[in-house]
């Protein structure tokens, strides 16, 4: 930078380096993704031009306010030791933030193969839970203390290249940087109106779109995005002909609706003799239906389930409804399709819901909602608090008052063998939902607990000495922990004079990784459900494509309940059940039936796509008009009946 001899050589200079640096980023991910990407030559002019401009905008964010302080600072206080300190200490400052959102980039890319998006939001905003994992996952001291080396090395090099010196001694007249302060703004607002985020999602690669995007600028674009109007962004049909594909859609042998128009609340008839058993649903975090010797797996890590597999009945072909933990708790708790932008666990307005925790307590059961962390992570609490289920996790933000309307209870110290970031180990909390389960037979009170576990999250740590894999050594690990975990729960359970009368679920909220060649890459969607000591049923396996959503339906009715709905799920077992899924990213709405793909995406874009199986392929295809309508129906009434009450029980 020495030919730059003005007040703006070390803005230049800051920019220079983050050019650098993000060029080098996008190159290491790029070189990491290949191997399973599928991209092509033709595909890296627009991952490192789009790229270049995206980096480009960064370095406008973070150098503007930087550039209007030297607008206005007098020439006389240029080369004074107040204008050093300052212009040093931002300079390290605003690159020790680069320089680990860098780092960061990598880790991120690892556990998700994307760019910074609404996770990584979430992740800035519980502090504790996150720092905790990072520092159980990695060398926190090393990690800090070779952010500050390398930070201080490029400010070194700088400064031994006189950019500093240059900006200091230098008399840039008022004008001229009027003038630069001008052209700056000036591509700034440009950069804002005519760029966004999902220019960069115009390629039909998933790893091409992400790879052409900046991690910072991504994770601001999610930070102001949480949500997305589906009747802004999103192709509409009228209102009423959506409902009415919709009623037609929901429509079954066994239900009427109860009031015409926009509505789905109908009335599930059965005639037979109704069975009342407890249920428990144990959710299990990211496990992916590969991960079991049934579909495939040649690791052998999930013997207890494939066991209970064989003795209950397993659903071969579901799939989840997202990527993330709260998306698949509003397929379960809900039984709803996802909707653009949050998952309706982190929205407002999402008390007093129609849920399975409401339908249980309005037949006399005591719902609960167990969670080895604490629930004030991602509004769960908040969430299933007001939405009929008492509260059982760990408490540690004791002074957060969620606002719930049920009963929340501890986990305490006593009752922990193992903990990590994200909550108590599995065998813990399945021993809290025991002890409950104990007292609510004692008080002769049915129950519906809702069990969401946390031990196959990384950091994958767990109690040594059960299984024969180190703890935090790797994700398999932590997947035969889990299943080991599951076994000496079933173990426990079936001494409890309770366990005769009682379903137990094993269903997972959402895959281990969410990353693929397309866009929406349904394998990754795939996960087991097992329902396990169904009174009267036979073992068997359900082969028919279904929905998370569809759980409730499907079990309720197998139980000849009779009961007032306003779910989207359908029972898979009743004649006439059209097989379909809906799958999605926060952006991305999928609706997949058999050998078919269709996605809704912003910009009022749809595409359509032929999907084999057995060789995960999806070609793009001519549109299915039929499929389309489908689509929209489905989301876009999902999307109007939560905005406007809808949903309300």
């Amino acid at each position: 930078m020495k030919f730059v001899k003005n007040r703006y050589s070390v803005l230049l200079g800051f920019g220079a380096v983050l050019l650098i640096l993000s060029f080098l980023v996008r190159t290491v991910l790029l070189v990491w993704a290949f191997p399973q990407s599928g991209l092509r030559l033709s595909h890296l002019p627009a991952i490192y031009g789009k790229g270049l401009i995206y980096d480009a905008g960064v370095a406008l964010f973070f150098t503007i306010a930087y550039a209007l302080y030297l607008l206005l600072l007098p020439q006389r206080l240029n080369n004074t030791l107040f204008n050093r300190v300052f212009t040093y200490t931002g300079f390290f400052l605003a690159m020790v933030i680069l320089v680990f959102s860098f780092f960061a980039e990598f880790t991120f890319w690892g556990e998700y193969s994307g760019r910074f998006d609404f996770i990584a939001v979430d992740y800035l905003i519980y502090t504790y839970e996150v720092i905790s994992n990072i520092n159980q996952s990695y060398p926190l001291p090393l990690l800090i203390g070779g952010v500050l080396l390398f930070t201080a090395l490029i400010t070194w090099a700088l400064a031994r290249r006189g950019v500093f010196r240059n900006s200091f001694q230098s008399n840039t007249p008022f004008g001229k940087r009027l003038l630069i302060f001008a052209v700056l703004a000036g591509l700034m607002f440009l950069h804002i109106f005519l760029i966004n985020n999902t220019w960069a999602e115009k390629s039909k690669n998933r790893y091409a779109q992400e790879l052409s995007k900046a991690g910072v600028y991504s994770f601001i674009s999610a930070y102001l995005n949480n949500e997305l109007a589906y009747d802004k962004y999103y192709l509409l049909e009228d209102d009423n002909s959506a409902f009415s594909r919709l009623r037609t859609l929901l429509q079954s042998p066994d239900s009427h609706y109860l009031a015409a128009g926009n509505t789905i609340y109908r009335s599930i008839t059965d005639t037979a003799t109704r069975v009342t058993p407890n249920v428990i649903m144990v959710t299990i975090e990211s496990f992916s239906a590969d991960f079991m010797d049934r579909f495939g797996n040649t690791g052998h890590i999930t013997p207890v389930l494939d066991s209970i597999a064989k003795e209950g009945i397993l659903f071969t072909n579901m799939y989840a409804t997202g990527t993330r933990t709260v998306r698949g708790m509003e397929a379960l708790t809900l039984a709803v399709p996802p909707t653009p932008g949050q998952s309706i666990v982190r929205r407002k307005k999402n008390e007093n819901l129609f849920s399975v925790g409401q339908l249980f307590e309005q037949q006399g059961y005591e719902s609960t909602f167990f969670y080895g962390g604490d629930g004030y992570f991602d509004n769960m609490n908040k969430y299933f608090g007001n939405n009929g289920y008492d509260i059982t996790d760990r408490l540690r933000h004791k002074l957060v008052d969620d606002h719930i309307t049920t009963t929340r209870t501890n986990i305490p110290d006593s009752a922990v063998q193992f903990e990590n970031a994200w909550g108590v180990c599995d065998e813990d909390i399945y021993a809290a939902a025991i002890k409950s389960a104990d007292q609510k037979y004692a008080a002769g009170k049915p129950f519906y607990d809702f069990v969401m576990t946390t031990s196959n999250h990384r950091p994958f740590t767990y109690p040594s000495g059960k299984i024969d894999i180190p703890s935090g050594s790797s994700r398999e690990g932590a997947v035969k922990y889990t299943d080991y975990a599951i076994g000496q729960f079933l173990k426990k359970i079936r001494t409890k004079p309770w366990f005769k009368n009682t379903v137990i679920i094993f269903v997972a909220d959402h895959c281990a990784s969410s990353a693929g060649k397309n866009e929406i890459e349904i394998s990754k969607y795939h996960i087991p459900c097992i329902l396990y000591n169904v009174p009267g049923a036979a073992p068997q396996e359900i082969s028919t494509m279904c929905s998370q959503i569809d759980i409730y339906p499907t079990l309720l009715g197998m139980l000849h309940w009779t009961y007032n709905s306003k779910f989207y799920g359908k029972n898979v077992l009743e004649p006439g059940y059209q097989p379909r899924a809906m799958v999605s990213t926060y952006q991305k709405l999928g609706y997949l039936e058999p050998g078919k793909l269709l996605i809704l995406s912003p910009q009022q874009k749809a595409q359509c796509f032929s999907w084999n199986k057995e060789r995960n392929e999806q070609r793009a295809t001519a549109m299915d008009s039929t499929l389309l309508k489908n689509s929209i129906a489905t989301y876009q009434t999902a999307y109007s009946l939560f905005k406007n009450g809808g949903m309300a029980k």
